[in-house]
């Protein structure tokens, strides 16, 4: 059976057919709004993200991005073609019902523990409402899924959930929450052929063993070797000022001491100074001549308000003084709060993922969480559970049905434009480990940039 191309939405290494257009039936054409996205475009209209590029061949470009008064067309679902053949409308059509096919089929199991009794089943209950979502959201495409879901609770013997029925028939099992689990699952699902999808925090290094796991959690240290990189290569040409903020809970200490080594290593000239430190002094650790880039020990938020305070009264007094600002992931936390002087100064975030509240995806994804489950999504952590569900459903099933076992994850095979959890593997070992990296970038003209590695 051919195989269904799902979920696309970064076809970029497929060379444009413009025969193909010329054979797409059009029903209307579009202008592209302020932050609309191909993917949420093709759901307005109830259409798959494959009907809408092939109607449009442009977007299959190496470096195509879509831009806001762009006309694009829009396609009839296929199997709704006018026997007119290609009849283009000025005005946009209303958005047309298509049937799902059923074209492909997928199994998928989920072994979480999905219970009410702590925070671990709450988290994960969120988390499976979320998956649920994007496998409707991927039925949508064609796209038949049979999906199966077991409580695993800490205290549960995995190995007796695994001799429950359907479970060695399952193409993808998303699981488990707790480490010990790990290697009886990897070892089940290597013999059954299945793809093991571990999505949050665990320890240990099974996925070097096993080809056929995927592990989405990135370990503190490997998160940490990724930021001081990418922080070497973007900031080669800044001057950069360490604050020492004296926060003895501070979790950034071995990070801080990796970059300073690093720093040293690269022969890149770096000042130190404190938040005790008279103005006068705090002063000179800046450069007058080159941006300044300013990266404090901490990642709790009254030490950036002090920093901050800081620096106002440091560019207040000193005009010539330019600053951008290096921060941590846990300040997504506190965007409502430190927005304006996010962009004031020109911060990056290093961060596995991104909350975009005023996405248009994001609130569709809210929308219909609210209108399926009959409550709002929780708030208190970043990344969102439900959000990050979601991108794991169409992110696995969309690669699985459109490379089948050839499927690694890799940049080459991004079907899937996320809503908040970018994802991009490497081979470890045997398997494969999420290796996304971006900086999220609030500029002086108070928009955001997202800089993908």
């Amino acid at each position: 059976m051919k195989r269904l191309k799902c979920v696309l939405l970064l076809m970029l290494l497929m060379v444009a057919m413009t025969a193909m257009a010329q054979k797409t039936a059009v029903r209307a054409q579009h202008k592209v709004e302020k932050s609309e996205t191909i993917f949420g475009i093709a759901r307005k209209y109830d259409i798959t993200i494959e009907e809408l590029i092939n109607a449009n061949p442009v977007m299959k470009e190496q470096g195509y991005e879509l831009k806001k008064g762009d006309t694009i067309n829009i396609p009839y679902p296929k199997g709704q073609e006018p026997k007119g053949g290609n009849t283009p409308s000025t005005n946009t059509a209303k958005p047309i019902t298509t049937q799902v096919t059923g074209k492909k089929e997928v199994k998928v199991g989920v072994m979480l523990p999905l219970h009410d009794n702590d925070g671990d089943g709450k988290r994960m209950v969120e988390y499976y409402r979320g998956l649920l979502l994007g496998v409707d959201r991927v039925k949508k495409d064609g796209i038949t899924v049979d999906m199966h879901a077991w409580n695993v609770p800490i205290d549960a013997d995995i190995t007796q959930t695994l001799k429950e029925k359907d479970a060695a028939d399952c193409d993808i099992i998303i699981g488990p929450l707790y480490t010990k689990m790990v290697k009886p699952l990897a070892d089940f699902c290597q013999a059954n052929d299945i793809m093991m999808v571990i999505p949050f925090s665990i320890s240990g290094n099974d996925v070097e063993n096993y080809s056929n796991i995927f592990q989405v959690y990135q370990a503190p240290a490997d998160f940490d070797q990724q930021t001081i990189k990418n922080f070497i290569q973007w900031f080669n040409n800044y001057h950069v000022v360490i604050i020492d903020c004296e926060d003895e809970k501070s979790g950034k200490a071995e990070f801080m001491k990796k970059l300073r080594a690093e720093l040293d290593n690269y022969a890149l000239h770096y000042s130190l100074t404190s938040l005790k430190t008279a103005e006068k002094n705090f002063a000179k650790a800046f450069s007058l001549s080159q941006q300044n880039v300013v990266v404090i020990n901490t990642e709790h938020s009254p030490s950036l308000n002090s920093t901050l305070a800081k620096l106002n009264t440091l560019t207040q007094k000193n005009a010539d003084i330019h600053v951008s600002l290096f921060g941590y992931k846990e300040w997504l936390m506190y965007t409502k709060v430190y927005l304006d002087y996010y962009f004031k100064y020109d911060a990056y975030i290093p961060t596995y993922f991104y909350y975009n509240e005023n996405s248009a995806d994001t609130k569709w994804v809210e929308r219909n969480y609210f209108k399926w489950f009959e409550t709002t999504m929780s708030d208190t952590a970043l990344p969102r559970f439900a959000l990050t569900g979601f991108d794991h459903a169409c992110f696995f099933i969309g690669g699985f049905c459109q490379f089948g076992k050839d499927f690694n994850g890799g940049k080459g095979q991004m079907t899937y434009k996320p809503v908040q959890s970018p994802m991009k593997f490497k081979k470890a070992g045997k398997g494969h480990k999420n290796t996304n990296f971006m900086f999220v970038h609030y500029k002086n003209d108070r928009t955001i940039e997202s800089v993908n590695y």
